[in-house]
């Protein structure tokens, strides 16, 4: 056995989806428009996509929250999967971007199971904990503004029930959290983060190498 994950090639990537990525027309479409755009960076993996699939059919969630929506990738896929009685509250602030992201979510027949929330995901998070809505959430995903991840995890861990599921992206940030070199602001944020979850005894924690890194924690 490894002591380490393997290095992810672009052939053993390839190969990686190949063998696993089961993607609808939809989604491959919604997928390669939003790598054209100039800010296609912030696009969700194909394969982390899935994955969130999958963990939303493991814990059977039902209500599930996604802070940063972008073009509308990871909330398709997770509309996708959730079953029928099942719906997402997105919270993003770019109306082009989710402009795009509900003619996907019309096409893949899941935009009934979505709900988007333009304003600051502080303000849509808060707002749900006013409305009498903590403990109520089944699952969470996080893929925003990186200096904004300790509020929002702190607020979708309320809105959580026991036992319930949040997904961080990016929390291994290209490898520049392990720099010490690299100082910039949005590295400095995953590293206070990271730490901060590390030493969080209110939840179970596994940090994957899975695209961007992966961070899971569950609500004990």
């Amino acid at each position: 056995m490894s002591r380490q994950t393997l290095p992810m090639t672009d052939a053993l990537h390839d190969y990686l989806l190949s063998v696993s990525l089961r993607e609808t027309d939809v989604q491959r479409q919604l997928r390669e428009d939003t790598a054209r755009l100039p800010e296609a960076g912030m696009q969700l993996s194909p394969e982390q996509g899935q994955f969130l699939q999958l963990l939303v059919r493991l814990t059977g969630a039902r209500r599930c929250l996604e802070i940063g929506t972008f073009t509308g990738y990871s909330a398709l896929a997770v509309a996708l999967a959730l079953r029928d009685d099942g719906f997402i509250t997105a919270c993003d602030v770019s109306e082009t971007w989710t402009d795009m992201a509900w003619r996907y979510w019309q096409a893949a027949g899941v935009a009934h199971k979505i709900f988007l929330r333009l304003a600051p995901a502080r303000e849509t998070l808060d707002a749900l904990l006013e409305q009498d809505q903590a403990g109520l959430y089944d699952f969470a995903f996080i893929d925003a503004d990186k200096e904004g991840y300790l509020d929002y995890y702190e607020r979708a861990l309320r809105l959580l029930r026991t036992g319930g599921l949040i997904a961080v992206d990016n929390t291994l940030w290209s490898g520049r959290p392990a720099d010490p070199a690299v100082t910039d602001a949005d590295t400095a944020a995953i590293r206070a983060f990271n730490r901060r979850l590390h030493a969080d005894t209110r939840v179970d924690l596994s940090v994957l190498p899975v695209g961007d890194g992966l961070t899971l924690a569950r609500k004990r």
